[in-house]
């Protein structure tokens, strides 16, 4: 008993510890781009029951949103119409309601799914590798900075990636009890699929493991993966119907189906009609260009090796071994190879289609790698002794290895050292690498690439600089340079004014006219071009905000 309280006690600190930082992420933060956009349309499907706005996502993750946020019964105008960027504006700072009220209770939904995941990575990886396993994996997941980041927003990011994961650890338990384990797959499939439809390309591979979690005859393996597809596509239209019964929908001007391969694949989806509008909406968005940055050059367009190495840049340094580490031991021991099939080969499709995105943004795409490959890493616990002699696996039984008990034993206490102290040096390592920078994770950057304070050298937008940072501005305004001339260029969905920042546009007065304090969204440093650039160039930094905005004196 005294055991199982001391690993119910660690698993509620460590959940209790990302409480904490996320919500302290929740509070301090001011909307970055996307969120306000999701809570506007989590407030119209609300009160007015009307999929009108942001089609281009499903509506599960907004519907989350707006469980929270009937708490604030925030007030909109029901005639307003103008497109889902300024209803967002309109909703935050032109109705009367509170913002910070408004996006705390929007964030709150998504922080509780964030920590309810935290107990499927437990879960997974107590089933892969025991209990000990399932700690270590709830520790990586619990400090890793892009889930305490993301975690904290009103965005589909983290929950579509969890809901997959959910998908998955049902398929891996559906393999000694499918009765009960596929309808949950089902269920969580679905769910992702009307949060995101990023999580398309994974159908296929749950169908499949859908069909061999059932040892039965063919048929019956194949009505299995028909059900559990059926229930998925039954989630996806019962979200849709929840917002508004009559499906009530015109297509949005502009929307086109390609032809082709493409759009015969959304014409056959099962799915209604504005989630079929909204895959081509997505597809529209891939097919256009983009500026961006990496690595201290800007670009237009896409890099196909960008997400590799912004992953590179913004997981921490042993968090990277462990996975590496994590994912050769599932292929190379032969009792968890077949677990492959459900982290490594999921988190390896999701990757390889998200490298061939046209948006350059961030490593939200690809939220998913830290799930699916803590669950991998914890695996590194199984390795216990030596591989007997024709068991490279390292799984057959102690009697077949031809050595002495004794001998044996000896080996594999060296075995369990060997292994065992370098994984909590890394363990160690990736947690204090991420509390160390509380509460600025979405900045994250490891040591090799210089800490938080230097990512903006090397990536921009969401890995960065969000427009997360405009109220810790505020503040640092007003207590350090009171009453001093400001000239701003914001990026980012909040309005300066609110937050009492009245700052000149440097872009529409003359080089000579700009004196006092230059503060620029990073962001839009490392794409800075024409008078910008001149300006920044012939400026001197002074101060840094939340490693997204430099200040500059002129």
């Amino acid at each position: 008993m005294p055991r199982r309280l001391s690993y119910l006690l660690a698993v509620a600190a460590l959940l209790g510890w990302m409480a904490f930082a996320m919500v302290t992420e929740a509070v301090q933060q001011s909307p970055t781009i996307d969120e306000p956009v999701y809570v506007g349309a989590a407030v119209v499907y609300e009160q007015q029951h009307s999929l009108r706005y942001n089609p281009e996502h499903p509506p599960l993750g907004k519907l989350a949103m707006a469980s929270g946020l009937v708490f604030s019964s925030p007030a909109l105008d029901p005639a307003y119409n103008q497109n889902q960027t300024l209803l967002g504006r309109h909703l935050l700072y032109e109705s009367g309601n509170n913002p910070y009220r408004l996006m705390l209770d929007a964030r709150i939904p998504m922080i509780v799914l964030t920590l309810l995941f935290g107990l499927v990575v437990l879960g997974f990886a107590r089933d892969l590798a025991g209990p000990w396993a399932g700690l270590m994996a709830l520790v990586l997941y619990a400090f890793d900075p892009d889930v305490l980041a993301h975690g904290s927003l009103a965005t589909l990011d983290v929950p579509t990636a969890g809901l997959m994961l959910t998908s998955f650890w049902m398929l891996w338990r559906a393999r000694t009890r499918p009765g009960v384990y596929l309808p949950l797959a089902g269920v969580a499939l679905g769910a992702a699929l009307a949060t995101r439809a990023s999580a398309l390309p994974v159908v296929p591979l749950v169908l499949i493991l859908s069909f061999l979690a059932v040892r039965r005859r063919w048929w019956i393996r194949a009505l299995a993966a028909i059900g559990v597809g059926a229930l998925a596509v039954a989630v996806v239209w019962a979200v849709y119907l929840a917002v508004d019964p009559s499906l009530r929908w015109s297509t949005p001007a502009g929307v086109t189906n390609p032809g082709g391969l493409r759009g015969l694949a959304v014409d056959l989806l099962p799915f209604p009609a504005p989630y079929r509008d909204g895959v081509l909406i997505q597809f529209q968005f891939e097919s256009s260009s983009f500026n961006g940055f990496l690595l201290g050059h800007a670009y237009h367009g896409r890099l196909w090796y960008y997400l590799p190495v912004a992953l590179l840049i913004k997981t921490p340094l042993g968090l990277l071994a462990l996975w590496a580490a994590g994912a050769v031991t599932m292929l190379v021991r032969r009792s968890l190879r077949v677990a492959a099939l459900y982290t490594l080969l999921p988190s390896l499709v999701l990757f390889l289609v998200a490298m061939t995105g046209a948006r350059d943004f961030g490593t939200r795409y690809v939220i998913f790698m830290p799930m699916f490959m803590t669950v991998a890493a914890s695996t590194l616990l199984t390795i216990r002794r030596p591989a007997p002699v024709g068991d490279p696996a390292g799984d057959a039984p102690r009697e077949q290895a031809g050595a002495a008990p004794d001998a044996v034993g000896g080996r594999g206490a060296r075995v369990r050292k060997m292994v065992l102290w370098p994984t909590l040096a890394l363990v160690v390592f990736a947690a204090v690498s991420s509390a160390r920078v509380f509460p600025y994770f979405l900045p994250y950057s490891n040591e090799a690439f210089g800490g938080p304070a230097k990512t903006h050298l090397r990536l921009h937008d969401a890995n960065v600089d969000w427009g997360q940072d405009l109220a810790r501005l505020a503040t640092r305004l007003r207590d350090r340079y009171p009453g001093q001339p400001v000239w701003l260029v914001y990026k980012g969905s909040g309005v300066p004014e609110y937050y009492g920042i009245h700052g000149r546009d440097p872009l529409s007065a003359s080089n000579q006219e700009v004196h006092g304090l230059l503060v620029v969204s990073d962001s839009r440093v490392a794409l800075a071009g024409g008078q910008l650039k001149m300006l920044i160039d012939s400026s001197t930094p002074i101060d840094e905000v939340g490693y997204s905005i430099t200040v500059y004196r002129r």
